[in-house]
């Protein structure tokens, strides 16, 4: 019964955000739940719970436009209509309300698949995709590239972590750095070690290139 609601999902959550263009596609969708049915036969986990809640864990978030959202409301109606169990559906819903980074990334899950899909998502925001995506996201927004004389945010709130401008770069320090520390599990503690060396060597190269470009003078 709840392969066939998983199947249900999938196909309803690809035809919803096959275009979405910030980097929180479909694409990003898959490689979460691939990444968090992985974690879950590592961790000894319920997949299940934790593939349908990584399907759906970005359809709430307040970044997702309005006709490609729902609200936790709207998905646990749609859930019950599926005829997922309350106790699977509650669950599921929890999952929802407290895997989002939400400017400090300070919110942990309590249970087990929560962390397990909390851990898939900050996987796929950081090393080469997630660097990938985060200049995916900054395009989407307007966001500059980089500033000299911007200034990394911290202690934000939720509405000036997701309202305040920033750069593309800016955002490395804001949240994908931090990340690696902020996981749970310790197969997720073991992937984001390449993954965070991969952007820190990114980064150094960027500054690089950043300051030779600087440097170089126009000779008339």
């Amino acid at each position: 019964m709840m392969k066939e609601i998983i199947l249900t999902v999938e196909r309803q959550v690809k035809e919803r955000l096959w275009q979405e263009e910030s980097g929180h596609d479909w694409h990003h969708i898959d490689r979460v739940r691939n990444l968090a049915i992985l974690l879950a036969k590592e961790e000894g986990a319920d997949r299940e719970i934790a593939e349908l809640a990584a399907l759906l864990h970005d359809l709430p978030d307040e970044k997702m436009s309005q006709d490609r959202s729902l609200s936790l409301s709207e998905i646990a109606l749609w859930l019950k209509e599926l005829n997922v169990t309350e106790q699977a559906n509650d669950h599921v819903c929890r999952i929802l309300s407290t895997i989002s980074f939400k400017g400090t990334g300070a919110s942990v899950p309590l249970t087990l698949e929560g962390r397990i899909v909390q851990d898939a998502d900050r996987l796929d925001a950081i090393g080469a995709i997630g660097t990938a995506r985060a200049f995916l996201y900054a395009g989407s927004k307007g966001h500059s590239l980089h500033a000299e004389e911007s200034v990394p945010r911290e202690n934000m709130t939720k509405e000036e972590y997701r309202l305040q401008p920033s750069t593309a770069i800016s955002h490395f320090y804001e949240k994908l750095l931090k990340l690696k520390s902020l996981m749970n599990t310790d197969a997720a503690k073991v992937m984001a070690e390449e993954r965070h060396a991969f952007m820190l060597t990114f980064l150094d190269q960027f500054y690089k290139e950043w300051k030779e470009a600087g440097n170089i003078t126009h000779k008339e």
